[in-house]
């Protein structure tokens, strides 16, 4: 696989990896034990548990195979995100990915902290609900909206957190903890986003 930037990184399609237990722990735990509660996350609140989560991350964050879930979108930007795993000094990047074209612009990474540009909620729910099926990548659009949660800029719209509890359920979180996680999530980005007066979208008056 070939994304323009990464040319000396291992990037393998990483969709596969979606439907393997453990995965979205990896993708989203962290986010939730950083809003300033005193309730400790667990993996069960996405149905998981802790051997299926360290099993998947020996496979998410091996150096010599890059996972990059490709998130193509009819009409307008869509998005790419890799999981950069140089030997020593891990990350994700967030990229956009623009129509009619084969550039890729990275807006935002998490290396521990998160730096970088946002989406406002409606320039993520358009990504999320408009996948190109003509393109390979990922079309759920419940998996496209956790994958592109981590950008999200607007936490206190008051659709979000019934939006986000239902993608979680969708990709087998139970329902009585979906929306312990939602409420931890929005709660994390809420903080951030009312702390970094950097974060601006890069889709704003385009």
């Amino acid at each position: 696989m070939l994304i323009k930037g990464y040319d000396d990184g291992p990037l393998v399609p990483g969709e596969s990896l979606l439907l393997h237990p453990g995965f979205w722990s990896n993708c989203l735990l962290a986010m939730c034990g950083d809003g300033g509660w005193a309730e400790r996350p667990v993996p069960e609140w996405f149905g998981e548990d802790g051997a299926d989560v360290d099993a998947l991350s020996e496979v998410l964050f091996d150096p010599e195979r890059w996972p990059v879930f490709r998130l193509p979108s009819e009409g307008g930007p869509g998005a790419v995100v890799v999981y950069r795993n140089l030997d020593g000094d891990y990350g994700t990047d967030y990229c956009l990915t623009r129509p009619g074209g084969n550039h890729v612009e990275r807006i935002a990474g998490r290396d521990g902290d998160f730096s970088g540009a946002g989406l406002t909620w409606a320039e993520l729910i358009r990504i999320a609900e408009r996948p190109s099926p003509a393109v390979e990548g990922v079309q759920d659009s419940a998996t496209r909206l956790l994958l592109l949660l981590p950008l999200l800029t607007e936490p206190d719209v008051p659709e979000a957190p019934s939006r986000l509890v239902a993608a979680l359920t969708a990709v087998g979180a139970p329902q009585d903890t979906a929306s312990v996680a939602a409420e931890h999530l929005l709660a994390r980005i809420r903080r951030r986003s009312r702390h970094d007066p950097m974060w601006a979208s890069p889709l704003s008056g385009s």
